[in-house]
């Protein structure tokens, strides 16, 4: 997942200042809403003391299952200005271990191990913004983008919200009634456009592929904004075709904002930029919660691996190197990533690493999590 601008504002959405320690709670389910026959949102209880969050940011929820820990991240569909709890979609995917599980067995009244807010597919908020948000969506994308479309339409009476929403087909729109419900109870400042790939004869949206055609043909009725963000997320295919198609419209980077879900094929990574450096057996240390950790990394492992191999708990959740759950700065030394799609510029620059992709690639390689 990689992403992010923010703002503070005197809200729920404020962040609580972070502590060096992955903060875990241990939530009840007081909800499951089944939205479609693959998708279900699940809400969460919030806590006493409730748990602070962004509109767009992740969960990661943890599990035994079979006798292995098994952690998974689900973006978060609620907004902290509109609703009490805390809820989550998950689409059942093909031989996903956790989805699988939650869809088969999770019963309202259960109690699920929760690992804090993180993320930063996340917007500012100003009651005087007068902003235009040009939405992509594809599938499960929709979650972190409801987020968003709740939070913008309760803060920012001036913004204006323009939903593209591709599908297989009408059965499989998550959140179908809820969208709607919004759209039409703030009146033409939430515009809706589906694009399904099986469309049915009376289908009144866009049919087929979200391709460079139907794009150009959204994109001529989009009303002009003299301040537009473009959010992207979706499947990988969907993402690359829309950023092509962005970037053709000369819409710069500052004005991109994107979450993946998936692992982007180039694994490449930070080898490229120095080719000189071999991944072989190094040591590493890692600074995590007051506590120096150090420990040799093997070429078949990550540093995250390693160290939870030999019994150290750091913070993680996706091991794709999207989510940034593991990220850490690296103060001393040479990481090479495997993927680096979590990461902002912004980041990469500063010296952050995903321990979960990154393995060592010089003798001196210190990370600070936290």
């Amino acid at each position: 997942m990689a992403f992010s601008f923010f703002k503070k504002s005197k809200s729920k959405e404020e962040s609580a200042k972070k502590s060096n320690t992955t903060q875990y709670f241990d939530l009840k389910v007081i909800d499951i809403v089944r939205e479609t026959q693959d998708a279900i949102s699940i809400v969460f209880e919030q806590p006493n003391t409730p748990i602070l969050y962004k509109s767009g940011q992740f969960l990661t929820l943890i599990n035994t299952i079979d006798g292995k820990e098994v952690r998974r991240a689900y973006s978060l569909c609620s907004s902290p200005y509109t609703e009490q709890h805390l809820a989550v979609a998950v689409k059942r995917v093909e031989n996903g271990v956790m989805s699988n599980w939650l869809a088969n067995n999770l019963k309202v009244g259960d109690t699920m191990k929760i690992m804090e807010p993180m993320g930063a597919f996340t917007v500012d908020y100003d009651q005087n913004n007068d902003k235009h948000l040009v939405m992509f969506a594809g599938g499960s994308g929709i979650t972190p983008m409801l987020s968003i479309i709740k939070s913008t339409l309760d803060q920012e009476s001036h913004s204006v919200i323009t939903l593209i929403y591709a599908n297989r087909n009408s059965e499989s729109i998550i959140f179908k009634e809820t969208l709607e419900r919004l759209a039409e109870g703030y009146q033409g400042r939430l515009v809706l456009i589906h694009v399904l790939d099986v469309a049915p004869d009376d289908w009144k949206g866009y049919a087929g592929l979200l391709d460079q055609e139907i794009l150009t043909k959204i994109f001529d009725v989009l009303p002009e904004h003299s301040d537009t963000t473009y959010l992207l997320c979706g499947p990988e295919g969907m993402m690359r075709t829309v950023e092509s198609f962005l970037a053709d419209q000369n819409i710069s980077k500052e004005q991109l904002l994107k979450e993946s879900f998936v692992a982007s094929t180039n694994t490449d990574g930070a080898q490229q930029s120095d080719p000189g450096s071999k991944i072989i057996t190094r040591e590493v240390i890692v600074i995590y919660d007051g506590e120096e950790h150090k420990f040799e990394v093997e070429p078949s492992s990550t540093i995250l691996e390693t160290a939870l191999d030999q019994g150290i708990d750091l913070p993680y959740s996706c091991q794709s190197g999207l989510c940034t759950a593991c990220r850490g700065k690296c103060i001393s030394g040479k990481v090479k990533l495997d993927e680096e799609e979590g990461l902002s510029e912004e980041e990469t620059a500063e010296g952050y690493v995903l321990t979960c992709v990154g393995h060592p690639l010089t003798d001196d390689v210190v990370i600070e999590i936290g």
